[in-house]
């Protein structure tokens, strides 16, 4: 195998010579190849297809040191008034889903999975929730914050980025890389309370956390599971969890719940010194609950989605992985934040070379991203489509499981939506 840093510019040379044609194909096409002048290695072209007005699909294989990876590229021009982005998601965040029968349920035209998530656990007697670790935004609606850091799942993060980070688009219709914050508090005539958390399976350690009718019925003791520097440490033993209908107190206990919580209900859970403060509030006391998610960025975003950032400002961050290859996918935006690019590499059949997270955001900087993020991947790597005269859409990349994984959440395509 070449030393990793001789890895990325020769990765990086394959696809600025050959997937240009993949951006802006016109029509279909098949079986078109691209030659590296310097090094003779070749980029295929095996299909192009336009979706519709500004949405475009195609696959392409490039050679690596371990051989050939197949990857399935989307595009959608934002510029276009009638494409846009959306999170795709199952009917509550403490759920899971295949990516074709959420581009189909929501109308998309085609999609690829999301955020990693909470899909086992090591917690006995603990089930996993499968909500994503990120935060969440769906058509405007806040529907999740991130996790701690140390609670979250996949594959180490760059240097100076968390769970907090997403992949988003804003009120003014521009994609971009962004974090949020969560700005919330519980108010009652025995103090103020700082919220840490929004339908979420993991809270700060001494916080407390908001369950609302989007959360669904997942128990959700593990919340107060793990601590902020380890995933795997105990479940607390000092929690407490508040009912709150219609602005009053309603049922109090030492133990968080599960079961579908109503519209006009909100839950309310604390460890350690979070449960001291909700312990202070008894049935019919009136309490008014605030949240709201803040991005670091302007606009106000209408879109989210959790993601590990690995390329920022044309360049690939510091510290990113140069020696595991897997199955990935990411999603990427052009400097002007109008142009898309999503991408999910084929699973381990037929094409099983994959990419080390490093020649992902070499990839991304080559097909002409600005700034990219890694998603979840291995058996959660998918790229659903549905193209013209097609009634719904299908999985297009063989997943690695040898069918489509049930996952947390995805970015949809969208055509005419709004």
């Amino acid at each position: 195998m070449r030393a990793p840093h001789l890895v990325r510019p020769r990765l990086a040379l394959l696809l600025a010579a050959g997937l240009t044609a993949l951006v802006t194909p016109a029509g279909v096409a098949h079986a078109a190849t691209a030659t590296v002048p310097a090094t003779g290695t070749p980029i295929t072209i095996t299909s192009t297809a336009q979706l519709a007005p500004g949405v475009t699909y195609g696959s392409f294989e490039v050679s690596t040191p371990r051989g050939v990876t197949v990857g399935y590229l989307l595009t959608a021009d934002l510029k276009k008034n009638k494409v846009s982005l959306d999170l795709l998601h199952p009917d509550a965040v403490a759920q899971r889903t295949v990516v074709s029968a959420m581009t189909n349920e929501q109308g998309a035209v085609a999609g690829v999975n999301g955020d990693f998530f909470n899909n086992s656990e090591t917690h006995a007697g603990i089930t996993p929730t499968y909500s994503s670790s990120g935060p969440e935004i769906a058509d405007g609606e806040e529907l999740k914050f991130a996790v701690p850091t140390a609670q979250r799942f996949g594959p180490g993060l760059a240097p100076g980025t968390s769970t907090r980070d997403v992949f988003g688009v804003g009120v003014n219709g521009k994609a971009r890389v962004d974090t949020l914050s969560l700005d919330g508090e519980v108010r009652s005539a025995k103090g103020t309370i700082a919220l840490g958390g929004l339908n979420q399976y993991a809270l700060p350690v001494d916080g407390v956390g908001l369950f609302t009718a989007d959360w669904g019925t997942a128990s959700r003791v593990r919340s107060t599971c793990g601590t902020d520097t380890s995933r795997s440490d105990p479940c607390s033993t000092h929690t407490y969890e508040v009912t709150v209908r219609d602005g009053v107190v309603t049922a109090v206990g030492p133990t968080p719940g599960a079961g579908a919580i109503p519209a006009d209900t909100q839950v309310l859970v604390g460890r350690e010194g979070g449960a001291d403060a909700l312990d202070d509030l008894a049935v019919g006391d009136r309490v008014q609950v605030r949240e709201k998610l803040v991005s670091a960025g302007k606009p106000k975003l209408t879109f989210a989605v959790g993601g590990a950032p690995i390329l920022r400002d044309g360049a690939p961050l510091a510290g990113l992985d140069t020696r595991t290859a897997a199955v990935r996918s990411a999603a990427g935006v052009s400097p002007d934040g109008r142009t898309v690019y999503l991408v999910a590499l084929a699973g381990r059949a037929p094409a099983s070379a994959g990419f080390t997270i490093a020649e992902l955001a070499d990839l991304m900087r080559s097909l002409g991203a600005d700034a990219a993020v890694n998603l979840d991947g291995g058996g959660s790597s998918t790229v659903a489509v549905r193209e013209p005269g097609q009634a719904v859409a299908t999985a297009r990349n063989s997943p690695s499981d040898g069918t489509e994984r049930l996952v947390a959440n995805g970015i949809g395509i969208f055509v005419g939506r709004h």
